[in-house]
């Protein structure tokens, strides 16, 4: 049987590689998809919980998270999008300002 401390150190584990591709990558996508492994790992850890403490309120909050993701990614992309056609470049490091 798996431990909860398997599942998190595993959540762990992907939390850290998310939190370095936001802190190290040039590109906004690697960082939008960076963000999602994050938010993927705070997911495992709630999953986790509510199954060794055998109440349902840990799924809840992993349902909305989802939710709040999904519309993060469709913003994020939308902005990732527009971005492109305005200064044909997705690397973040080339943003100055936040005129167009």
């Amino acid at each position: 049987m798996i431990t909860l401390e398997a599942y998190l150190i595993l959540s762990g584990i992907i939390f850290s590689v998310g939190l370095a591709g936001v802190i190290t990558s040039r590109s906004v996508l690697k960082v939008l998809l960076s963000l999602e492994l994050l938010l993927a790992a705070s997911n495992l850890s709630f999953v986790a919980f509510s199954k060794f403490n055998g109440d349902y309120t840990g799924q809840l909050v992993v349902f909305f998270i989802i939710l709040v993701a999904a519309a993060e990614v469709a913003i994020g992309l939308a902005i990732i999008v527009l971005m492109y056609r305005q200064l044909s470049t997705i690397q973040s490091d080339e943003l100055r300002t936040m005129k167009w």
